[in-house]
């Protein structure tokens, strides 16, 4: 069953699985001892860090006590957000471990593996072999003893929160009212860190309404996956209740930041993208001359990303889906951020790792700064009108992506860099681009549409999900 189980849980970008039966203690261990032979850390620092999961402490040992074994030395940093344990493999120059399902369910949990200087690591760079490597170590049916406890915690909180505040200084901003929704998950720990006062740091112009800051993996409030609009209404209504001026929601590992604005309307992670990507653009100009830098956006967030980053003289490059893919660009381009529209988003400075955390300095020191809401700083970056993530369930993803590209294939322009992406030659309230995707983990296919008026977006999404439907 171990065997078989590794299989199952290693996807495109990180590891995932139910607790009892797949990522056990014993798989944890296989894989601590087959990421430092796939990564060649015998000798060498490894991280560890782990969420607030009920079974994350363990498989946290587990881990740890597989790559110990295996020659490499262990630090870990105990409790921890993703975006600590990419802060610790970066200013330590080690490579790391998170512990952590993020957004999923609690009987579930996983693994996020990063090289050192809080580098990728995918299937195609690492993930095949850990996963191979671990089903040959567990073929061998050894006896292995886990800790009850780990060995020693290195404290990276102080320095995280010091940290990000040094890339993003909102001290000199307007006083604001922020309502945060940590889900129960890891915000609850780091934002008291970074937003208020709670490691000691200097007061900000911020009074931090707190929601849901208890730490409990069994998630008892509500799912913490803020993607799913169901997960946002409590921190609607409290940003409406308390006269807040921004709201920030967070996911399970505390690594994506979604925003409402003062009237308790989701900001869309495009335009947070648009308002990171200007901010960093013009930062680096002011601070090193840098006049075109680079920044990346996913395939799927609106075109006002790219028309943003281009208005403000960078350079925009459009990528594939994927944390792990997209730290591989961040490297290769020099970008000095990045932006998904899963509400990822990557800064240069922050070692070329995603931070949900500074994306809401970010958007704080935006609306800080402004004399209108937020609700009137987003509309600039709102003229298209969009769809929204549409999930169906196919049985041929293959044979269904096949159908929609010869239904648009003589009247659009198609692309396949990640999935099919097609575009209209319309301009204007004609606009239109739409991309599909097959989920990397269940049997679907995942819809976004975006268009410059209701009347596109309703025709072309109608159109495209009648295709689908059609199998």
């Amino acid at each position: 069953m171990a065997i078989s189980a590794v299989d199952a849980i290693v996807k495109s970008y990180d590891i995932r699985g139910v607790v009892e039966n797949q990522l056990t203690p014993l798989v944890a261990y296989a894989l601590g001892v087959a990421a430092v032979a796939e990564l060649g850390l015998e000798g060498k620092g490894f991280i560890v860090g782990h969420d607030m999961r009920p079974s994350s402490p363990e498989l946290a040992r587990a881990l740890e006590a597989g790559a110990r074994d295996s020659g490499a030395n262990v630090r870990s940093v105990g409790l921890a957000s993703t975006d600590m344990v990419y802060f610790a493999s970066g200013r330590f120059d080690e490579a790391a471990a998170m512990i952590t399902a993020s957004h999923n369910p609690p009987e579930y949990n996983g693994i996020k593996f990063a090289k050192a200087g809080a580098k990728g690591v995918s299937f195609d760079n690492g993930l095949s072999g850990i996963r191979d490597r671990a089903k040959a170590w567990l073929g061998k049916d050894i006896q292995v003893t886990i800790p009850a406890e780990p060995s020693g915690v290195t404290d990276v909180l102080i320095g995280y929160a010091e940290f990000l505040r040094s890339l993003v200084d909102i001290s000199d901003g307007r006083r604001l009212k922020v309502v945060v929704d940590a889900a129960n998950g890891m915000a609850g720990y780091t934002v008291p860190a970074v937003l208020g006062t709670g490691v000691g740091l200097d007061e900000l112009p911020l009074d931090v309404v707190p929601l849901y800051f208890e730490l409990d993996g069994t998630f008892p409030n509500h799912e913490a996956n803020p993607l799913e609009p169901k997960n946002l209404v409590d921190l609607q209504q409290a940003v409406v209740a308390h006269g807040a001026d921004v709201g920030l929601a967070f996911d399970g590992d505390a690594d994506r930041c979604f925003v409402v604005d003062e009237r308790g309307e989701p900001v869309s992670p495009s335009v947070v993208g648009s308002i990171v990507a200007k901010r960093e653009i013009r930062r680096v100009r002011e601070t090193s001359g840098e006049d075109t830098p680079t920044v990346l956006h996913n395939l799927i967030c609106s075109r006002v990303v790219a028309e943003t980053i281009a208005a403000e003289g960078g350079i925009p490059v459009r990528t594939s889906v994927g944390h792990s893919l997209i730290k591989d660009v961040m490297a290769r381009t020099n970008a000095v951020c990045g932006a998904e529209h899963s509400a990822h988003y990557y800064f240069r400075d922050f070692f070329g790792a995603d931070s949900g955390m500074l994306a809401a300095l970010h958007v704080l020191a935006e609306r800080g700064a402004a004399d209108v809401p937020l609700s009137e700083i987003a509309k600039d970056y709102m003229p298209y009108v969009q769809s929204g993530e549409i999930n169906t369930r196919v049985s041929d993803v293959h044979a269904v992506v096949q159908r929609i590209e010869q239904a648009f294939d003589q009247r659009a322009t198609i692309d396949r860099l990640d999935g099919l992406t097609v575009t209209g030659p319309g301009e204007g309230p004609a606009m239109w681009w739409f991309n599909v995707r097959a989920s990397n983990t269940e049997p679907l296919l995942r819809l976004n549409v975006e268009a410059g008026s209701l009347d596109t977006l309703d025709a072309v999404t109608s159109e495209v999900q009648a295709l689908i439907a059609a199998e």
